[in-house]
């Protein structure tokens, strides 16, 4: 199977399946290899890796690299765009729900790419304040080109209080589709601005 079309294969199972089937144990079924590890692994055991070992489960060292920045970046732009009032409160279940999508979906996009074109991804360094949407975007600087827009927006449903609802857009249906990453409860009182 070509490595392009294994690595496509390997986030779409990934993604669809929330980051509940590691990367590896789809490596170890493409190339019908025994798993390593029990498939449905309880949440408590998933938990105890550390997010360096989740992320980057069988990862050439190159690719690991550049996926280990592009990562670190977004995580330090969602706090940037958090700021100090909103981080306290929703960073854990950032890190536990949001961010494991995140990563999933920054793994998908750079599938396409062949291992030396990687570093051309950059994020955009600029999240925006207010009540805006932008967290951060990925770019091909070596195309100039946007290939995916990760945004926040606040929503109040009638009687449910406010979530935070994050998700992103790609360039492929020209930024228009909402592609869910998951929302987060913040209070029955209206959240600060973004980087307050």
């Amino acid at each position: 199977m070509p490595n392009w079309l294994r690595k496509s294969f390997v986030v779409l199972v990934t993604v669809l399946t929330f980051g509940l089937v590691s990367p590896s144990q789809i490596y170890d079924l493409v190339d019908n290899k025994p798993p390593k590890r029990d498939t449905f692994q309880s949440k408590a055991e998933e938990n105890s890796l550390s997010h360096d070992e989740i992320t980057f489960i069988q990862t050439p060292l190159a690719e690991k690299d550049v996926l280990h920045k592009l990562m670190k970046d977004a995580e330090s732009q969602s706090y940037i765009k958090f700021g100090e009032r909103i981080r306290p409160v929703i960073e854990d279940e950032f890190k536990e729900v949001i961010l494991p999508n995140i990563e999933a979906a920054i793994q998908s996009i750079a599938s396409f790419y062949e291992e030396d074109e990687l570093k051309n991804l950059v994020i955009s360094e600029a999240p925006t304040g207010g009540d805006t949407e932008k967290i951060f975007h990925i770019a091909d600087k070596g195309k100039n080109q946007e290939l995916i827009r990760f945004h926040v927006r606040k929503d109040h449903p009638p009687q449910a209080g406010y979530w935070f609802n994050f998700h992103y857009h790609t360039a492929v249906d020209n930024f228009e589709e909402h592609h869910e990453l998951g929302s987060i409860y913040w209070a029955k009182n209206t959240p600060p601005k973004w980087m307050s």
